[in-house]
């Protein structure tokens, strides 16, 4: 069921921008670098566009948690391919919607008394989509976005759409 409702989401995203404006180039920029934020975690962005509406991009998040005797640490690198395209006739204005895959590395750890214990490190690997809608500045170098990215794990976890749903991101552009 999951995958069938990541699935039409993707398919939606696509069929909206073959509705939407079109445009050979609708970025002002071509690569962004920047940071990724949402309530839980803080990440690292990086979208190159590819050729005209056809960007790539690559999102690495930390999460760390502990205290006392506990100690969580998740990593996970995310890859993602996005179709953007123009909105509210402006060029500044963007939207885009994709997909891609994500390696997450997860530890969990506690310590009892005399040395750590825990379940070990784990790797799940899964797919994700996005959907966003960005704002590239034109007289300074900055990219805001704001995007959902549902996603799930192949092989385990309990995330289907988990910490990393939805975020912001700010983003310094070169031409």
């Amino acid at each position: 069921m999951k995958k069938i409702v990541l699935l039409c989401g993707i398919l939606s995203v696509l069929s909206l921008g073959a509705n939407a404006q079109r445009t050979s180039d609708p970025a002002d920029y071509k690569t962004g670098l920047g940071v990724r934020l949402n309530p839980w975690l803080i990440g690292f962005t990086a979208k190159h566009f590819i050729k005209g509406p056809h960007a790539i991009e690559g999102i690495v998040h930390h999460y760390f948690a502990g205290g006392g005797n506990d100690r969580v640490n998740n990593v996970t690198f995310t890859g993602l391919y996005e179709y953007t395209f123009n909105v509210f006739g402006k060029s500044e204005w963007n939207m885009y919607g994709g997909g891609g895959a994500h390696l997450q590395l997860w530890e969990n750890r506690y310590y009892d008394g005399d040395r750590w214990r825990g379940d070990g490190s784990k790797a799940y690997v899964g797919l994700d989509g996005i959907f966003g809608i960005e704002y590239t500045f034109k007289k300074i170098p900055l990219n805001l976005s704001a995007d959902l990215k549902p996603y799930f794990h192949f092989n385990g976890g309990n995330d289907f759409i988990g910490e990393q749903i939805g975020g912001v991101s700010a983003r310094y552009t070169f031409k």
